[in-house]
C-alpha cells in the first residue's frame, strides 16, 4: 500500500508544479514588462537630452557664427587704429603756410583719412568723441589725469588726449582725457 501513497504525493507534487508554472510565468511577464517600462522611460529621458543638447549646440553655433562675422575683425581694426591717430596727428600740425606749400601731400592725407573713417564706419566701427565739458564716462574714456580746472565741476573733461572706438557695442579703445578733480564749493 505504499506504493498508492507514493502515487498520491506524487500526484501532489505535479498539481503543485503545475499551478506554479502559471504563477512564475506571470510573475515573470510582470516583472519583465516593468522592467521594460523603466528601461523605456530611461531611454526616452536619454533621447530628449540628446535632442535639446543638439539643439543647444545648434544655437551656440549659430551665434557663434553671427559674432564672428560682427566682430571678426576686431584685430584689424585695432590694429588700424594707430594710422588713424597718426593721420589725425599729422593734419592737427598743418597750418596756412604748409598747405601753401604741400597742398597735394595735405590733401592726400585728409582723403585718406576720410577714407580711413568711411571704411571704419561700413564696418561698424564708430568714433567714441567727448568734448571738453562731457561728464566722464569710465565705460567711454579712460582718465590719463586729474586736475582742479576752475569752471569745471569734478567730473567732467577738461581735455581730449586722443579720441577712442567701438565695434557695435564692443569697445575697442576708450577716449583718453584729462579730468576735472575740483571740488564742489
Amino acid at each position: 500500500m505504499a506504493e498508492p501513497q507514493e502515487n498520491q504525493a506524487e500526484l501532489d507534487a505535479n498539481d503543485t508544479i503545475e499551478t506554479q508554472e502559471p504563477l512564475d510565468a506571470a510573475m515573470l511577464l510582470a516583472e519583465a514588462e516593468a522592467a521594460f517600462e523603466v528601461e523605456r522611460t530611461e531611454m526616452r529621458d536619454r533621447l530628449m537630452r540628446a535632442l535639446a543638447d543638439l539643439e543647444n549646440s545648434r544655437k551656440r553655433g549659430e551665434k557663434d557664427r553671427r559674432e564672428a562675422a560682427i566682430y571678426g575683425g576686431t584685430k584689424l581694426a585695432r590694429d588700424l587704429l594707430p594710422v588713424y591717430d597718426n593721420l589725425n596727428r599729422a593734419l592737427t600740425l598743418v597750418d596756412e603756410e604748409t598747405r601753401g606749400r604741400a597742398k597735394g601731400l595735405v590733401d592726400g592725407l585728409e582723403l585718406t583719412l576720410r577714407e580711413l573713417t568711411n571704411i571704419f564706419a561700413r564696418h561698424g566701427v564708430e568714433v567714441v568723441s567727448p568734448k571738453p565739458g562731457d561728464v566722464f564716462d569710465p565705460h567711454l574714456h579712460e582718465a590719463m589725469f586729474e586736475a582742479p580746472v576752475p569752471d569745471y565741476p569734478a567730473g567732467q573733461i577738461i581735455q581730449v588726449l586722443a579720441e577712442g572706438f567701438r565695434l557695435h557695442d564692443h569697445l575697442l579703445r576708450p577716449a583718453q582725457v584729462g579730468v576735472s578733480s575740483t571740488p564742489a564749493s
